[in-house]
């Protein structure tokens, strides 16, 4: 959905409107820009809307995970490992050896 020119709005312009904005955006379901020296700068977008942005977010952020964790398989099946000290050596990791007990 594309934001109309009437939903963009001067911050200086919002801070007089914002209970009627935020009333439009919670009646109507249109997020309003809110510019600072003409540029975007903000948005009033509804809570339970930006709740949803939130968990398509995490969705995603799984998704990945999840996709990482079968390309790992993969190249774990196929053979393509390289052993701790070659991967400490590459990531320029130190081991710390541990500690005798007293």
């Amino acid at each position: 959905m594309g934001v109309r020119a009437a939903d963009v709005v001067p911050i200086s312009e919002a801070r007089a409107r914002l209970t009627e904005l935020a009333e439009d955006v919670v009646g109507r379901g249109s997020e309003k820009v809110l510019t600072k020296n003409g540029a975007s700068y903000v948005a009033l977008v509804d809570a339970r809307k930006l709740d949803y942005y939130h968990a398509l977010e995490a969705e995603h952020a799984g998704l990945v995970l999840a996709q990482g964790a079968l390309e790992g398989l993969a190249d774990l099946e196929a053979g393509r490992v390289i052993e701790d000290s070659e991967l400490d050596q590459a990531l320029a990791v130190t081991r710390v050896k541990p500690r005798k007990k007293a």
